[in-house]
């Protein structure tokens, strides 16, 4: 089947993408960590020449960040809300007539709650397709820390996954169930290395257009 320009990049795209985790991940399984095992002290004395010789189990280490990618690959997480009602395109959106005579139907306004970036500039209003107001505009969320048992407001990094489509994730439609990612850094969560955790996922538990918040849970 002869693929097109777009279908030829995504590939090779794809294909580093694919060989890169390859690598990590022999790269990892080569560092192994190695324990001694902790049997009991048996009768009578090991001679000197056997003592570099003890028995120690090799525990492969494969690092967070690896699994953390991979489920990122898989867009699977262990969450809150595993089942969420899905949303029709009907609820979604609402059908803006435009045009002089009020006869043109191809764009949407989106009445559901939306994350937009801090750089985020609206096309001109002619040739805008979806509207996303900005009374529906959020950038922070009130997560709840599942272990610590405490809520914080946190600021809004992006949306990472929207269960009821990839065109609402882009749009950053968050509806009850939809992964965000938020700055985490005020916490000071750390990872084991020592280094400073700056984003953490968590997932939407709320319908923020009915209680104009958005509620989430850090997923740890």
């Amino acid at each position: 089947m002869a693929l097109g320009i777009k279908g030829k990049m995504f590939a090779k795209k794809r294909y580093a993408e694919k060989a890169l985790m390859k690598k990590t991940l022999a790269m990892h399984e080569e560092s192994t960590s190695r324990r001694k095992v902790d049997d009991d002290v048996q009768d009578g004395a090991v001679p000197a020449y056997l003592l570099d010789r003890e028995n120690t189990t090799r525990a492969k280490v494969l690092s967070n960040t690896i699994k953390q990618k991979r489920k990122e690959k898989a867009g699977k997480w262990d969450v809150p809300l595993p089942k969420v009602r899905p949303v029709a395109e009907d609820e979604m959106f609402k059908v803006m007539r435009s045009g002089k005579r009020r006869t043109k139907q191809w764009k949407r306004m989106v009445t559901k709650a939306t994350f937009v970036g801090p750089s985020f500039t609206r096309k001109p209003p002619k040739y805008e397709r979806f509207i996303r107001p900005s009374g529906l505009r959020f950038n922070k969320a009130h997560v709840t820390h599942p272990e610590l048992k405490a809520t914080f407001n946190l600021e809004i990094i992006g949306v990472k996954k929207n269960p009821n489509g990839p065109m609402y994730t882009s749009l950053g439609v968050m509806t009850k169930g939809t992964i965000i990612e938020v700055n985490v850094s005020e916490l000071g969560l750390v990872t084991p290395a020592g280094k400073v955790v700056w984003g953490k996922y968590a997932q939407v538990t709320n319908n923020p257009e009915n209680d104009g918040c958005v509620n989430a849970v850090l997923l740890v």
